[in-house]
């Protein structure tokens, strides 16, 4: 079996190179490598001794080719543009933006499953293709749904411990305290303590990351009716695909609401492997930490405002607008008020990135989910606006190397129209659609024998010293 790097699109999931060009008007062929079996671990078994294979030929080959140089300014800049990091399941390119092993986000909503024809795809059909490289079939996603759906247990001492906390709790320290009260039942820990094989770790590796990838709605949506709707929780429905059920168990019923949220989980899962949440993960997890204990700390490397905290700056921003200005401002009160916010020492929430130079795909399906859903909105027709004015602003300020709207530009007012209009909880339901990144790429890490992770730090006189000799 080949692992696919490059897939791309096919009308009925069969292998067939496809013309596809990329931001540079060029032409690549890519080729969609399909699945056959139903169970995702044989999968994922019959495919690890060649990727491990490969990694070693990779080391033995060229183990020694630089990937480029490193400057000051990426030692003080937070390792902007230094590459130091493997990470699988998606790939990050400054222009085109996310591919998930290949894809598109256009791509994946037209050959990854969907709950009905035309519909948003199924995040359970983006957590096989992460995990494999493969398109799966939509027998298989019913599958993995079903076994997603069996490990969706969540023990009684992880509810009291959240209890615990005052209801007043952030919803993201509430939540990174319940992935933690779940790491009691680790099956990593327990076959680490035991003497597992290292050959062996990507096993019980995988029982802790899709048991947790199971787990987590069902932690996140007791941490939202908890805080918001005096504790009357919602019980599961095993007849809901992944993404309609968690919106089911916050107390949301419109078919429109659990296509968003299919789309949300699906579009915010991955993003490769050097954003703070992500790389967080990675770290902890490098350390032999289980999936419970290294995921727990990506929650809280995304509970920053500067990362995953933003898309609930976004919404509040906005309502700020709405409340000064009123839901019909002009372009041109719109334009004073986001120099008014510039000129306050703030940024414009939602704009701008650490890697894209261009509009975030991820903004742009949820543009078009609003225009299809929800095209009078009045927040929306805000968010359009916002398009219009802030980019040529912040290009005048000459400080930003992309003025363009990012994924937590859009997020925010969608949830709202549909009735989730707690802004605070935002950040908890990009956790839940991380679980499926950052897990799959940590099975792969113990399949693939990554070292710990430890990079050389220097201090200021060093770096005086050497670039004096320089």
């Amino acid at each position: 079996m080949v692992f696919y790097r490059g897939v791309s699109l096919l009308s009925k999931l069969r292998s067939r190179a496809v013309q596809q060009s990329n931001i540079s008007n060029s032409v690549r062929w890519l080729q969609v490598q399909t699945s056959s079996g139903l169970d995702l671990r044989s999968e994922l078994q019959e495919l690890i001794p060649e990727q491990q294979d490969r990694l070693k030929k990779l080391k033995s080959e060229h183990g020694k080719v630089q990937l480029g140089n490193i400057t000051v300014d990426m030692v003080l800049g937070g390792m902007r543009g230094m590459t130091g990091l493997l990470w699988e399941t998606s790939l990050l390119d400054a222009d085109e933006g996310i591919r998930f092993r290949g894809l598109s986000i256009p791509e994946c909503q037209k050959v990854l499953p969907a709950a009905k024809p035309g519909g948003e795809p199924l995040p359970e059909g983006l957590l096989w293709l992460l995990l494999t490289g493969k398109v799966p079939s939509k027998e298989q996603v019913t599958s993995l749904s079903q076994e997603l759906q069996s490990r969706a247990t969540v023990p009684d001492h992880v509810y009291k411990t959240i209890d615990a906390l005052p209801v007043t709790a952030h919803p993201m320290t509430q939540f990174a305290t319940g992935v933690m009260a779940l790491q009691v039942q680790s099956e990593f820990q327990k076959a680490y303590e035991k003497g597992i094989h290292k050959s062996k770790f990507w096993e019980p590796t995988y029982e802790d990351s899709m048991s947790l990838i199971a787990q987590v709605p069902l932690v996140a949506a007791y941490i939202y009716r908890r805080m918001y709707k005096n504790g009357e929780t919602i019980s599961k429905d095993d007849s809901l695909d992944y993404g309609a059920n968690f919106a089911h168990m916050l107390g949301f019923s419109s078919p429109d609401m659990h296509e968003l949220m299919r789309l949300y989980v699906t579009i915010h899962s991955d993003h490769e492997g050097g954003n703070v949440s992500a790389h967080t993960g990675h770290l902890v997890a490098s350390a032999l930490s289980d999936p419970y204990l290294s995921f727990a700390a990506a929650l809280n490397g995304l509970a920053g405002p500067l990362h995953g905290l933003a898309n609930q700056e976004v919404l509040l921003w906005i309502k700020s607008v709405v409340e000064e200005c009123g839901e019909n401002i002009s372009k041109e009160q719109l334009k004073d008020y986001v120099w008014k916010t510039l000129k306050s020492g703030k940024v414009v929430p939602g704009f701008g990135h650490g890697v894209l130079r261009k509009t975030d795909p991820r903004y742009t399906c949820q543009r078009e989910f609003a225009m299809k859903h929800l095209p009078e909105d009045p927040l929306f027709q805000l968010v359009s606006k916002l398009y219009d004015v802030v980019p040529p602003i912040l290009t005048e300020l000459g400080k930003v190397k992309n003025p363009w709207p990012n994924v937590d530009a859009h997020s925010g007012v969608l949830l709202n129209y549909y009735g989730l209009t707690e802004a605070r909880y935002y950040t908890v339901l990009f956790g839940v659609s991380r679980a499926l990144g950052i897990c799959s790429q940590l099975i792969w890490d113990r399949a693939l024998g990554l070292p710990l992770e430890r990079p050389k730090s220097v201090t200021m006189e060093w770096l005086e010293n050497h670039c004096k000799k320089a």
